[in-house]
């Protein structure tokens, strides 16, 4: 019975967290500064982009990422229950965010004519993308290690 219960609690927390996965999209507009939430979201293109700070824009975006991240490597850890996981996908989400935070202030500031790259780095900095590939990759190593034993 001890396992079914934890499972269970497992269960109830990934859902959990997903639903927190699901709070940061709800409630983005209240919670961080993004001219480009409206801009993105009409027919941009041969439009000019929004006035913006860009002070609020990067500590709006390290915001959005970084709770992003602590909530899905927390919901990696508990559908995984391993530490080498974790700390894997947490170096990856830190490489990421400045590989992805550099492309997108290059492409804001040297090619803010093109819309689409500019739209798709920033999606993949506002949008908890990489839990999405993490699962998939992390049960199918598990899968194969089982599957070797």
């Amino acid at each position: 019975m001890p396992g079914k219960k934890r499972n269970v609690i497992r269960i109830v927390l990934a859902v959990l967290l997903v639903g927190a996965l699901a709070a940061i999209r709800l409630f983005e507009r209240s919670l961080f500064y993004d001219p480009f939430l409206d801009f993105f979201h009409g027919e941009y293109q041969g439009k000019p982009l929004p006035e913006y700070d860009s002070l609020q824009l990067a500590l709006g975006l390290m915001f959005r990422y970084t709770l992003n991240m602590v909530v899905s490597l927390t919901l990696l850890y508990v559908l995984f229950q391993s530490v080498s996981k974790l700390r894997f996908a947490a170096l990856l989400y830190a490489l990421l965010f400045v590989v992805l935070f550099l492309a997108f202030w290059i492409v804001l500031r040297f090619f803010d004519h093109n819309l689409l790259a500019l739209f798709y780095v920033r999606r993949f900095l506002i949008q908890p993308l990489f839990v999405i590939l993490f699962i998939p990759a992390f049960y199918f190593q598990d899968r194969q290690a089982a599957d070797a034993e």
